[in-house]
C-alpha cells in the first residue's frame, strides 16, 4: 500500500511541475509580473525614464506613478497557445489604458492652441507641453483591447519568454498606434 502510495505522491508531484512549465503558465507569469510591479518591470522602466532627457525629475516621478497604475490596472486573458518543438505562440487578449488616444487627443489641443504652450521667446515650453500631457495621462480611463503574441522557447526543458517585438511592447503600454 505504501509503495501505491508513494508512486502516486510521485505522479502528483512530477505532473505539478510540469504544469507550471508550460507556455500558458509562463506567459501568465509574465503578465502577472507587470500586475504585480516586479522588480525587473520597475527596473526597465527606471531605465527608460533614466535616459530620458526631456522629463524634469518630478515628471519622471509623475509618469512612473502612471504606468505602476497602468500595469496593476491590466487585465488580460489567454485565447490560444500552439505548441510547435521547441517554440511556442500564446495568443493573449489584453484590456490596457488607451494612452494613444489621450496623447492624440493632447497634441491636437496642443496645436490648436498654441498660444497655451509657448515661452515669451515663441519657443514651445517643453514643461509646460509634457506637464499638460502628464495630466491627461493621469486623468485617461478609457480602455482598449489588443491581441498580443508571446513567443516563447524551450530550452533544456524549460519554457521562457522571447523578448517582445516593439509592437508588443507598445500594445502593454497602451501606447499602439492603431
Amino acid at each position: 500500500m505504501k509503495k501505491i502510495f508513494y508512486a502516486f505522491f510521485l505522479v502528483l508531484l512530477l505532473g505539478c511541475t510540469n504544469l507550471s512549465n508550460t507556455p500558458v503558465k509562463k506567459t501568465e507569469d509574465f503578465l502577472k509580473k507587470y500586475q504585480t510591479l516586479d522588480n525587473n518591470v520597475i527596473e526597465d522602466l527606471n531605465e527608460t525614464l533614466d535616459s530620458d532627457m526631456t522629463f524634469t525629475t518630478s515628471q519622471k516621478d509623475r509618469y512612473k506613478n502612471i504606468m505602476k497604475k497602468h500595469y496593476q490596472n491590466m487585465t488580460y486573458e489567454i485565447k490560444q497557445d500552439k505548441i510547435d518543438g521547441d517554440k511556442a505562440t500564446v495568443l493573449v487578449e489584453i484590456n490596457v489604458t488607451d494612452f494613444k488616444k489621450v496623447l492624440d487627443e493632447a497634441e491636437d489641443y496642443v496645436k490648436d492652441n498654441k498660444n497655451e504652450f509657448v515661452t515669451s521667446l515663441g519657443d514651445l515650453d517643453k514643461e509646460k507641453y509634457t506637464d499638460y500631457r502628464l495630466n491627461k495621462l493621469e486623468q485617461a480611463k478609457e480602455k482598449v483591447k489588443f491581441t498580443i503574441s508571446i513567443n516563447l522557447t524551450k530550452k533544456d526543458n524549460k519554457w521562457n519568454v522571447d523578448k517582445l517585438d516593439k509592437e508588443t511592447y507598445d500594445k502593454i503600454n497602451g501606447i499602439y498606434d492603431y
